[in-house]
């Protein structure tokens, strides 16, 4: 249930006024103004080129051609703008791509939860600690953690630091993915900086040596391809602040059409998905491949209303479904989304998020999660797909490139170990042995579905 104040937005098409849910109430309107005029005067953070090249990969995804690999942080920070927190996470999603296409010979479309995820909805509007009662802390986009009047301010002034931040992200994320560090030649270097006395840290090194040994082989033979020296990297996030989003759309001069110039791929969450509401009609408008969480309450009727008004020309890489159901629940209700979308002819992407599903709180009073129950909805997301003869299309993880204790097990960690180095802004993310340990799990669900129903140890 929604519990935060709705905000009316005008539509860009025809003015009415539409329900715009978890948006912040800002204090200021006139700051607010001066902020959004400021941001639509700023060059867009991504081409409408890129966003397209994205779309083309996705649709590969849609045919059943090719393998999602989306992941990054709950919710980024200011403070987490740093090159060795950045680096951190674009080498163990690079470590999972490479375990993924390696081990299952399959195309990885990399995508980052990266340069844009700094704001968050939030169950409640406030908090209340000893008998203090404050706003909800929504982000680094919004507000501060800090549990003070000043710091629980919304400020409008946060979205230009959104923004810079954002770009410093890009930047580093453009020099890593295009200067050679990404390179096929360096997929060993991607694992010194972590700790290798892991199970999944110690295959990671055999699956490294083969590589090896194959690059040799075609370097011997003539072979050279700058493929082998580069990666295609995108970047996603949630697009909750509509004031944000809008601010940095643009028009494309090649085509007239709208962009979102934020991010590549952008998605729509479980709590702002209403089909009158302002962000179903924002994304309709937008020409960036897209997606809607959709949880465990989603009814196949739904998942067609979305296509057809965000996807109405049923074009193949425009949307994606990412389904949040928790281990519980993804045998069942999974299979009648999937199978009535099907069977209607919506060409969709359909994507795993096993993270969010599957969230409690320990005792200590630390949100977690379990890396088994994690492991299950994967299972059972590629366990349904195969009964239907459908493709499992990818993952969608709150991930970590730090050695933090957030998520218990899969990599020996305890509930007991939560306060140890338990950092996440909002919700618990895997760290780098978890995140490549799930990576070979899924690789061998890939290659060989009967294999991956079992407990297979990496």
């Amino acid at each position: 249930m929604n519990l935060l104040p709705t905000t009316e937005y005008r539509s860009s098409a025809d003015g009415n006024s539409l329900p715009a849910a978890q948006q912040p109430v800002w204090p200021d309107p006139e700051l607010l103004g001066e902020t959004t005029g400021r941001l639509e005067r700023l060059p867009e953070l991504v081409f409408a080129e890129e966003s397209d090249r994205l779309r083309d990969r996705l649709a590969a995804v849609a045919r059943g051609e090719a393998f999602v690999l989306q992941g990054g942080d709950c919710a980024e920070t200011f403070d987490g703008v740093t090159a060795d927190a950045i680096n951190g996470k674009l080498r163990t999603l690079l470590q999972m791509a490479l375990v993924l296409t390696y081990g299952a010979s399959v195309p990885v479309v990399k995508i980052g939860r990266l340069a844009g995820q700094y704001a968050k909805p939030r169950s409640r509007p406030t908090e209340t600690r000893d008998g203090v009662t404050l706003p909800a802390y929504r982000g680094d986009a919004v507000n501060a953690p800090g549990f003070t009047a000043a710091a629980r301010r919304p400020d409008p002034r946060r979205l230009l630091r959104m923004y810079e931040a954002s770009a410093a992200t890009l930047n580093l994320v453009r020099a890593f993915s295009t200067g050679g560090y990404a390179g096929l030649h360096h997929a060993r270097d991607w694992n010194r900086a972590f700790i290798t006395d892991s199970p999944a840290g110690r295959r990671y090194e055999e699956l490294a040596d083969d590589i090896d040994r194959s690059l040799r082989f075609m370097e011997a033979c003539g072979v050279t391809s700058q493929q082998l020296h580069a990666v295609e990297f995108f970047v996603s996030h949630e697009g909750l602040l509509l004031d944000y989003e809008r601010a940095l759309t643009r028009t494309d001069a090649r085509t007239g059409q709208a962009y979102a110039g934020s991010g590549h791929l952008l998605w729509i969450g479980e709590r702002t998905r209403g089909l009158d509401g302002a962000h179903v009609d924002h994304f309709s408008r937008i020409r960036n491949p897209i997606a809607v969480k959709l949880g465990p309450d989603a009814t196949a009727d739904e998942a067609l209303a979305y296509a057809a008004r965000l996807n109405p020309r049923n074009e193949p890489g425009r949307l994606t479904f990412v389904t949040r159901m928790g281990a519980g629940h993804i045998r069942d209700r999974l299979p009648g989304l999937v199978e009535k979308v099907t069977a209607d002819g919506a060409v969709v992407a359909w994507v795993c998020d096993p993270m969010h599903g599957n969230t409690f709180v320990a005792p200590s009073g630390h949100k977690t999660r379990r890396f088994d129950d994690i492991l299950d909805e994967v299972r059972g997301f590629f366990e349904v797909h195969r009964a239907l003869g459908t493709h499992a299309g990818g993952l969608h993880v709150e991930l970590t490139g730090d050695d933090v204790t957030e998520c218990v097990g899969g990599d020996d960690v305890l509930v007991g170990d939560l306060h140890r180095r338990y950092e996440t802004a909002c919700d618990p993310r895997l760290n780098h042995r978890q995140s490549l340990e799930l990576a070979f799990r899924a690789a061998e669900m890939l290659l060989d579905p009967l294999r991956g129903t079992g407990d297979v140890a990496p």
